[in-house]
């Protein structure tokens, strides 16, 4: 992260990196997308049932491995969790080393993977605005101190095709991850003052804190809006996705056998061998 960058970030909890992914791993990403979303489709409505901590209702996988919520509809979205287990094709971005780059300059702690969820939302869908206000969310906090940038988790998000505004860009209220006061706007993204639209090109990325109040537009289009979300933070944070919250990464024996022991530490909760 250069002094550009981080200057950014602290100012406003967030960048927008460019060219994160090249041509083949956009190409190799989006078709490993397109096949999950098709598998979890078909199976979203099967048993076995997985009912979350915070009440979310998921098929828990047993082939593939991963978790999965949601429908293809009007206003809906399908969230497919664990991603990992269910195609080798998303290991590029296990210690994907421009990624590294900069979450060991936001994480002093070891860090490890404690989220990954791809979205998948149809027209007339958003996503609910959340996160801000430092007393109320110390568990995704944002401070800075003598070392520099101290994150308790930040989130990567991998763009694999164009997102424009109409779509249903990202969309983040710039510095309210310094908020001491709760939002007292509701969690309408598209109707919350301050709310700026981040417009992406496939293979650009998008780098923020937790503690940034955040959200998505409303997908005003025809054109499925699909991004791989990562998740990190100190390497004693469990799971941050929804299906598994605060239980240890569901990550299976198959998965952990094709990754180097670099990779494997990412989901190491324990001190690195």
């Amino acid at each position: 992260m250069n002094a550009e960058e981080t200057y950014e970030f602290d100012r406003q909890g967030y960048i927008v990196i460019k060219d994160m992914l090249d041509g083949a791993q956009i190409q190799s990403l989006a078709a490993a997308i397109d096949a999950l979303e098709e598998h979890a489709l078909a199976h979203v409505a099967r048993p076995p049932r997985k009912v979350s901590a915070w009440g979310a209702e998921y098929h828990a996988n047993a082939e593939k491995g991963y978790h999965v919520q949601g429908a293809k509809a009007e206003g809906q979205t399908l969230i497919i969790e664990d991603f990992w287990n269910a195609d080798p094709a998303f290991d590029v971005l296990v210690n994907h080393a421009p990624t590294m780059e900069y979450i060991h300059a936001i994480v002093k702690s070891r860090p490890t993977i404690n989220n990954s969820e791809i979205r998948i939302r149809y027209r007339g869908n958003a996503s609910g605005s959340h996160g801000g206000s430092r007393a109320a969310n110390q568990k995704y906090r944002y401070s800075f101190g003598e070392s520099g940038i101290d994150c308790m988790m930040v989130r990567m998000v991998y763009f694999v095709r164009d997102c424009s505004n109409e779509e249903g860009a990202f969309c983040v209220v710039p510095g309210t991850h310094k908020s001491n006061v709760p939002c007292p706007y509701g969690s309408n993204p598209d109707e919350e003052p301050g709310m700026v639209g981040l417009e992406v090109k496939a293979g650009d990325a998008i780098l923020f804190t937790e503690h940034l109040r955040h959200g998505g537009f409303t997908n005003r289009s025809d054109t499925v809006r699909k991004t791989l979300h990562v998740g990190y933070g100190p390497h004693w944070m469990m799971s941050q996705n929804i299906a598994t919250m605060d239980e240890p990464q569901h990550i299976t024996d198959e998965t952990i056998a094709r990754f180097d022991e670099e990779q494997c530490n990412l989901f190491r909760a324990w001190p690195a061998r």
